[in-house]
């Protein structure tokens, strides 16, 4: 990686995570304008994507976003749900302007547009969905970064980075990368630390997934709740469980006084005798 300075070389760490995010899984087809970041081929045909140079293709979109003066000139782009998610938590970090699901044509070329844009850069997740985009900003002369798999095309790409854009592992885990190495270029945070922002932010969510794991924990909660106001539950020899705050609160005077009344009458008899 001589490309890349020695201050922003790939780390072990970041290597086992590209690695465990799946990014250097590609497709089992190839672009011939691709070919060059493959590394091998597998028996079952997938392409095997060389993730240093997918390293050193992000670290360089990462300095010539960071070259941009006003952060919200760069706007971020993703038609595919693994990276919308990804994208809105790009421009929260980064301030720049994120496009997430359809693309609304002539956002780019039609000023009379409600959305209408003027970036100086726009950053997609895949060349295929955001085709749209890229159309409209070779338009304009607007340089495209793209988020590449192996059998996606470099037409009016200007800068494309390797990696697995199937996987919303991959697709977050880059859209991280690409938003904590621009953030360290503009000097926000420290290259000696580590970034207080966790990965898990960028990946893509199913609604149905997250509205499940609400539930369950809610449900959990209730139970603990309803069990710390229950009392406490005392095991018996014979291994039952008993509450007697509960039976207390079901009987409070009733079965003490009969037994207590037996337990008395039974003493006094004995006594006397």
């Amino acid at each position: 990686m001589s490309n890349v300075p020695a201050a922003l070389q790939l780390t072990a760490q970041d290597a086992a995570h590209l690695l465990a995010a799946q990014t250097h899984i590609g497709a089992k087809n190839v672009n011939s304008q691709m070919a060059s970041y493959v590394w091998k081929r597998r028996a079952d045909g997938v392409h095997i994507i060389n993730f240093n140079k997918t390293w050193e293709k992000l670290v360089l979109a990462a300095r010539i976003i960071a070259a941009i003066e006003n952060s919200a000139d760069v706007v971020v782009i993703s038609g595919r749900p693994y990276g919308q998610r990804a994208v809105l938590k790009y421009a929260k970090y980064t301030g720049a302007q994120a496009i997430a699901g359809r693309f609304t044509p002539g956002n780019f070329t039609n000023y009379i547009t409600r959305n209408y844009k003027e970036p100086r850069l726009i950053v997609v997740t895949d060349p295929r969905t955001d085709a749209q985009a890229i159309k409209e900003a070779s338009y304009v002369n607007i340089p495209v970064i793209a988020l590449c798999d192996t059998d996606a095309g470099l037409s009016n790409v200007d800068v494309a980075i390797p990696c697995n854009t199937k996987g919303k592992h991959s697709v977050g885990f880059m859209w991280y990368l690409l938003a904590r190495e621009v953030l360290r270029l503009r000097g926000a945070i420290p290259r000696s630390q580590p970034w207080e922002v966790m990965a898990d932010m960028f990946f893509f969510r199913d609604a149905e997934e997250a509205e499940k794991e609400a539930a369950e924990k809610a449900a959990a909660e209730k139970a603990a709740a309803e069990k710390a106001a229950a009392g406490p539950v005392f095991t018996a020899v014979d291994g039952t469980e008993a509450n007697p705050e509960a039976e207390w609160a079901e009987n409070p005077v009733d079965s003490w006084t009969a037994e207590g009344a037996a337990d008395e009458t039974a003493a006094a008899d004995s006594w006397a005798q």
